[in-house]
């Protein structure tokens, strides 16, 4: 029978035909992209006439379709639908995949073509974005030590490899502590508890073949729990073993893996020429280099944890108030931080919840669409890879645009977070019909599906990212959507935030479950009002995990990775009731890739441009503005990489921002 994988899909758009791939398909089509990919390497390197743009770069970014198209769906179905065939098969061509690309990225022959374009660039009449590409190949050659030899040259290959097989270690061990722990809870333990988070748990021990309800360790329900859970003896046991995960010894364990991952990654920048792979990893990034990401990260630091520590004194005053003696520790936080909110703001999440539907918010993110960039959604019926998948076409003036593909809630199969990737990337080659794009996210299921803001804010920061993706329009699929520096990809997605903020937004799609009705006016001035409450608690962990990450890949390697964790934290004056956002075991973002290492930090980077950026539409009066849409539209989401991410900004914005913008938008003062 005839590999589905390796057919010419005859389905709507060229989706890939789900229903007809099995797990059997996927090490053979594998194995064939892997030798199609090679055979279109050898062939332009053999190529007997004289290296040129066309037949060395452009014939590179055409090469490897069939790798793309397989990997695109495999990648798809192991993060977001895993089983232990494609855990088995990840395992085997994670350092087979490094390897592969390693073999091409130290190809002699091929950087010498390379090489000889760059030299000889001024002879070819090249656009703006084949300059760019241009740039863009021969420094990704150098970076991944196509100009070494000999051992060092082996060495690479080896570190490459190995990073592979431990980047796959690290978020397997993550997925599998996540799943194996829960918390069973009796009738008694429900007190207290509202019924979106009853149903959530009861639905959890149901994906369990449990009869009762269950906590697990998905943060759609561990966080709830957490907030509103009377039982402080309980929030202890869960909020522990939700920090344990990763680190809880035997073969799950995370931090031996982390360690040798940190110390492979330093032996790669230095065979590099570089001082450490904090400095290799930023030299292409806005920031530029270490420094400059503790400079913003101090200047947030400060006003951050100055009231953190203020709201820390009013909830153990609260705690203590009923009876709770001692400090107030980390699963006490969430608790009294929802009582808080309720006396403050008379803002109650369980009341709130019901207003925001999951249907609704997908509503209203389509909705913010149509209005800034013209686009429209109509939902396709095709078979996709589970059955909570949903899939839309998206056009613009009655043109196809692209496929977006959404994956919305919990499962045992799927890892934790959220996140945003393409299974086909935009191109204007022949082989790329238009991009398919996926948002995967962890929200509880139940009937309806409720969010919490948060839970909405998270909808709408990863369709910031698919508007990256789909809006993209350039020539070469390695300057597309969002393939641009670690510290600009964000700005999109963040500012796609902003528009939930929007009161006629709330106003439209936050409407009741039960009733229909529209959240009242003073509702929305409540929710609108407490928007930065308990900002200080969400600013001090997420910048601890992002100085850790930095400290980490900046200077000597660490002898014992946790303690130095701890002693990052102690010189920052962590506020003991408040944990890193992803401790060093558990920080996928970090180990299980080099996206994010050295650069956890881009996301306040990237708020920094995103607070400015809204800012530009708020001056016109109309957060819909038509004109702010077409610029940011032109300059940044459609010119993906294919020009400096300083001069896209620039371009869309006049001038760069500061930090007081950020400041300001999360209301927070430096005095």
């Amino acid at each position: 029978m005839t590999n589905p994988l390796l057919q010419d899909w005859q389905t709507p758009f060229r989706i890939a035909p789900f229903d007809k791939i099995s797990d059997d398909d996927f090490e053979p089509a594998l194995e064939a992209a892997l030798e199609s990919h090679l055979s279109e390497i050898d062939a332009i390197t053999s190529c007997d006439f004289d290296p040129t743009f066309a037949n060395t770069i452009e014939a590179l970014e055409e090469a490897g379709s069939l790798l793309d198209r397989v990997l695109g769906v495999f990648f798809t179905v192991a993060g977001a639908d895993s089983n232990p065939a494609r855990d088995a098969l990840q395992r085997e061509f994670s350092p087979r995949l490094a390897a592969h690309f390693f073999a091409i990225s130290s190809n002699k022959a091929l950087f010498a073509r390379v090489a000889s374009v760059w030299e000889n660039r001024d002879k070819f009449d090249l656009s703006s974005e084949q300059a760019r590409v241009l740039m863009l190949t021969h420094r990704g050659f150098v970076r991944a030590g196509a100009a070494l030899e000999g051992p060092d040259d082996s060495r690479m290959k080896a570190i490459k490899s190995r990073l592979a097989v431990l980047g796959t270690q690290f978020s397997q061990n993550l997925l599998a502590d996540e799943r194996s722990w829960y918390l069973p809870l009796g009738e008694d333990d429900l007190q207290g508890l509202p019924d979106f988070v009853i149903d959530a748990a009861r639905s959890a021990g149901s994906g369990k073949n449990l009869d009762g309800p269950v906590i697990t360790l998905s943060r759609s329900l561990i966080v709830p729990f957490l907030q509103f859970s009377p039982r402080r003896d309980l929030r202890e046991k869960a909020f522990l073993a939700w920090q344990a995960r990763g680190a809880n010894g035997g073969e799950t364990d995370n931090r031996e893996i982390a360690a040798e991952i940190l110390a492979l990654r330093q032996e790669r920048a230095q065979l590099l020429g570089y001082e450490n792979f904090a400095a290799y990893k930023l030299e292409t990034e806005m920031a530029k280099t270490p420094a400059a990401v503790r400079q913003l990260l101090t200047d947030v630091w400060e006003p951050a944890k100055a009231q953190a520590e203020r709201d820390a004194a009013v909830l153990t005053d609260m705690m203590h108030g009923e009876g709770v003696n001692g400090d107030l520790a980390a699963w006490d936080w969430r608790y009294y931080a929802q009582k808080r909110r309720v006396a403050e703001h008379d803002l109650d999440e369980a009341a709130l919840k019901p207003y925001f539907q999951l249907d609704r918010m997908i509503d209203a993110a389509f909705d913010c669409a149509t209005r800034l960039f013209s686009l429209e959604f109509t939902r396709l019926e095709v078979p996709l890879y589970h059955a909570d998948c949903r899939a839309w076409e998206v056009t613009r003036n009655g043109q196809h645009v692209a496929i977006f593909i959404g994956d919305y809630f919990a499962r045992e199969s799927k890892r934790s977070g959220a996140w945003c990737s393409a299974m086909r990337s935009q191109a204007k080659f022949p082989h790329i019909q238009s991009p398919v794009v996926i948002n995967v996210c962890n929200f509880a299921k139940a009937t309806p599906a409720l969010l919490s803001y948060d839970d909405a804010r998270t909808l709408f920061h990863e369709f910031g990212h698919a508007l990256h993706q789909m809006l993209s329009d350039v020539t070469y699929e390695s300057v597309s959507g969002t393939s641009v520096a670690r510290d600009f990809v964000e700005l999109p997605s963040q500012l796609f935030e902003h528009w939930l903020e929007v009161p006629e937004v709330l106003k439209t799609f936050a409407t009741h479950a039960v009733t229909g009705e529209p959240m009242t006016q003073q509702l929305l001035d409540k929710l609108l009002g407490a928007s930065n409450f308990d900002i200080g608690f969400a600013t001090v962990e997420y910048l601890a995990s992002a100085f850790v990450d930095i400290e980490f890949h900046d200077g000597d390697l660490p002898d014992d990775l946790m303690a130095k964790q701890n002693s990052v934290l102690a010189a920052l004056g962590m506020p003991k009731a408040i944990t890193m956002r992803h401790a060093t075991p558990q920080f996928a973002h970090v180990f299980t890739g080099d996206g994010y290492s050295s650069g956890y930090y881009s996301y306040m980077w990237s708020e920094v441009m995103d607070a400015d950026a809204f800012a530009a539409f708020a001056e016109t009066g109309d957060p819909f503005d038509t004109e702010r849409a077409a610029s940011l539209d032109r300059h940044i989401l459609s010119a993906g990489n294919s020009a400096d991410p300083e001069e896209l900004y620039r371009a869309f914005r006049g001038r760069l921002p500061g930090v007081e913008a950020l400041l300001k938008g999360r209301g927070l003062s430096r005095t």
